[in-house]
């Protein structure tokens, strides 16, 4: 496994985004869920597919299983 690269605040404030320290539970909950309501619209399916993309993401980055 690679060594994680901490994120650099700065980067990520010129993105427009925020952090958000979860415990590796409540990032599993988003991980694991692979729906969003069936009548979500297109920039809700997106929203919801971001989010498990990036819980997911950082379970990995920080080495613990999802």
């Amino acid at each position: 496994m690679s060594e994680a690269v901490p994120t650099d605040p700065r980067a990520e404030a010129g993105r427009g985004r925020v952090a958000l320290w979860l415990d590796p539970d409540d990032l599993r909950w988003p991980a694991g869920h692979r729906r969003c309501p069936a009548d979500a619209d297109q920039e809700t399916r997106d929203r919801c597919s971001r989010l498990r993309f990036r819980a997911s993401a950082a379970l990995h980055k920080s080495g613990l299983p999802g």
